[in-house]
């Protein structure tokens, strides 16, 4: 029997991917919903699925969930850039379209793998737990602590499964078109930094590349994503390596991958407001999907920098 499986933002970066890897598994059609304000359809040139533009809160893709047209629905579609201050808006489109879909896939039960956020976590002291320190500092990320929130409450109305993820720093093949895009805002560290080396720019960081994140290459948030398919209960998990790193490592690993070393430039920090450190703690993780991460900082950059040196630019298919 063919399953039919709904990626809502799937010409986005972590949507393609998702797209691109279950595009390859047997009997199974996956239809991608995309307005196209920030994912882009270079993403979905070799994944072959069906594609529309529409927003993921469209009321026929609602009515197609209501009627139990899908087997899962994964929810990625959102307003990612943190830099956006419209309070109103972002609540709309990252909150509001999220309720509708729960609404309209428990009249069908059927199951939704949402993406979340380490935004939740705010500026709280690491390791980032589920249900601690949920402080976020923007709008972004209180919008997804409210889809948590949201998804909490329908969990005993919801036969089939809710999980959200919370992604931490996600990078890899497929988030290149946010550079044409944003002039680079979005984009993961290790892709800026990449385009800067290669450009034979000064790499700069801020004093003194002692930050700490927790880097999660997006093979890892692909395999998370797919775990949740046979995840049977609902909840929030964190989405990480679980191992917080510096700046400074992820200079020094472009460096090995690229044969070179790199003199960097240190300068102050001009926020009042900048995460230090992030680590995610995957208890839950574990235990609700019964997943864990497999790919070192080390071997993520090694991996990533071997395919852009070979000019590859949009999702890959997770081994």
């Amino acid at each position: 029997m063919t399953e039919h499986i709904l990626i809502t933002g799937g010409a986005g970066f972590i949507g393609s991917n998702i797209a691109a890897t279950l595009s390859q598994r047997p009997n199974t059609e996956v239809v991608v919903v995309d307005d196209f304000s920030s994912g882009d359809w270079r993403n979905l040139i070799h994944v072959d699925c069906e594609v529309r533009a529409a927003d993921c809160d469209d009321a026929s893709v609602l009515q197609e969930i209501a009627d139990g047209r899908y087997t899962a629905i994964y929810h990625e579609a959102a307003i990612t850039d943190t830099t956006v201050m419209d309070q109103r808006l972002m609540v709309e489109v990252n909150t509001n379209a999220f309720a509708k879909i729960l609404e309209a896939s428990c009249k069908s039960d059927t199951r939704v793998i949402y993406a979340s956020s380490a935004g939740t976590y705010g500026n709280s002291a690491a390791p980032n737990s589920i249900g601690s320190g949920e402080e976020p500092e923007n709008i972004y990320g209180f919008s997804k602590l409210l889809m948590d929130r949201i998804a909490k409450r329908w969990y005993d109305k919801h036969k089939a499964p809710i999980i959200g993820l919370r992604y931490f720093n996600v990078y890899g093949c497929g988030e290149h078109h946010k550079n044409e895009r944003d002039g680079n805002k979005t984009a993961s560290m290790m892709l800026q930094m990449y385009d800067k080396a290669k450009a034979g720019e000064q790499l700069r960081l801020f004093k003194y590349g002692e930050q700490m994140r927790d880097f999660v290459y997006i093979r890892d948030v692909v395999g998370a994503n797919i775990a949740g398919l046979t995840a049977t209960q609902s909840g929030v998990c964190n989405v990480g390596s679980g191992k917080a790193r510096t700046f400074n490592d992820i200079v020094e690993n472009l460096g090995v991958a690229l044969g070179t070393t790199f003199d960097v430039e240190y300068f102050d920090n001009p926020f009042s407001f900048y995460q230090m450190h992030t680590e995610a703690d995957l208890t839950e993780t574990k235990t609700i999907l019964n997943w864990q991460p497999e790919w070192s900082l080390e071997k993520g950059i090694a991996d990533y920098i071997k395919q852009l040196e070979h000019g590859h630019r949009g999702p890959q298919v997770a081994s």
